[in-house]
């Protein structure tokens, strides 16, 4: 059975909206203004190797079927290569190679079933919440940056019970990043 990774860049006051500067967001492309390092960036890059497939909302889906596909290097080749599933009620002709359309959140645990390694979620909030809030997230990556943004689309909305979670890791790279991973309690 495979297992159900949300990986996400988020502020400290949880926003993750537009850390890449392409939605618009008035403070769009916040991840840009702290360096990673070598560690951060080893992070993303083993966290990547380590995916089996992704798992992707239709609006990021879409930003990352527009960059990926023209980029070179060996993060790029994995994104391109792996296995995506994206969820969404109106894409019904994906044109990145390996896609596969998922109508409905109950298709996900049987993807789950039918997948053995690590199904990464990147950015992709309301996907994000929609497994929180039914107890599909095995494990949860925040690369939380030291920075405050004071609105935005947060990871962290209203659930319909508690969520307990057990800090597995934690350690600081770069500007005072801190990537923190959590498992259900």
């Amino acid at each position: 059975m495979g297992k159900i990774v949300v990986t996400e860049f988020i502020s400290l006051d949880g926003v993750m909206g537009d850390p890449g500067g392409s939605e618009g967001f008035r403070h769009g492309g916040w991840t840009f203004e702290f360096s990673r390092g070598a560690e951060g960036d080893d992070f993303k890059l083993q966290e990547t190797r380590s995916s089996e497939a992704l798992l992707l909302g239709r609006k990021t889906y879409e930003g990352f079927a527009e960059a990926w596909p023209s980029r070179e290097g060996e993060f790029a080749d994995l994104f391109n290569s792996m296995p995506k599933y994206v969820l969404s009620s109106t894409l019904d002709n994906p044109e990145w190679n390996n896609t596969t359309v998922l109508k409905n959140i109950d298709d996900v645990p049987k993807l789950r079933e039918g997948i053995a390694g690590e199904i990464v979620v990147h950015g992709s909030a309301q996907l994000a919440q929609a497994l929180l809030d039914r107890d599909l997230v095995d494990e949860l990556r925040l690369m939380v940056f030291p920075v405050v943004l004071g609105s935005g689309k947060r990871l962290f909305g209203e659930t319909t019970d508690k969520k307990p979670l057990r800090l597995t890791d934690s350690k600081s790279v770069g500007d005072g990043i801190a990537i923190l991973t959590y498992e259900r309690a």
